[in-house]
């Protein structure tokens, strides 16, 4: 086997930080792709919502085992950050247990735009819209942890000064 695909895999199946690391955008970067995609489709025929209603509901599905291996990867990771680092886990670790709410709510909604207009086809419409609504809203969700995501590891990325972000639940920066 080629020794990069066998660390990879090793990688894969023994740290829960890089699984983490390797799916944590897609219900940011997919669900961006889906809204879009869908968006567009508003403008077509109803048979064309339906692809990017799938993606929506696959990428919003996706937060699931995204979150998932968030916990696992928690204390692993709260061993190697530093004390600052610890301080955005925390924040970032409770920004995704509220928000994955959201997640579900889009996941399920999705779920009922695809299935609902088979047998009442005007409801397709309404249907798709809140979907893209819901969509933003849970982009917005994600962007939200993510931003706490990043200051971990990277203190490059951690504000100055945290009263401007305008977000009291911020640790302080270093």
């Amino acid at each position: 086997m080629n020794p990069a695909l066998e660390q990879f895999l090793t990688e894969f199946r023994e740290n829960p930080a890089y699984r983490h690391i390797l799916i944590n955008h897609l219900p940011i970067i997919g669900l961006a792709a889906g809204a879009l995609a869908l968006f567009i489709a508003l403008f077509l025929r109803r048979i064309a919502h339906v692809p990017a209603l799938i993606v929506i509901l696959l990428m919003a599905a996706s937060a699931i085992p995204v979150h998932k291996t968030g916990e696992q990867a928690y204390k692993p990771v709260r061993h190697i950050a530093d004390d600052a680092g610890a301080d955005w886990l925390d924040v970032h670790s409770d920004r995704a247990d509220t928000g994955m709410p959201a997640f579900y709510i889009l996941a399920g909604l999705a779920l009922v735009a695809l299935v609902v207009p088979l047998k009442w086809p005007i409801t397709s419409i309404p249907l798709s819209i809140l979907v893209l609504l819901g969509s933003v809203a849970c982009l917005g969700v994600g962007g939200w942890i993510a931003q706490a995501g990043g200051p971990i590891m990277h203190p490059e990325l951690r504000p100055v000064a945290p009263e401007d972000t305008g977000n009291a639940s911020l640790p302080p920066a270093p």
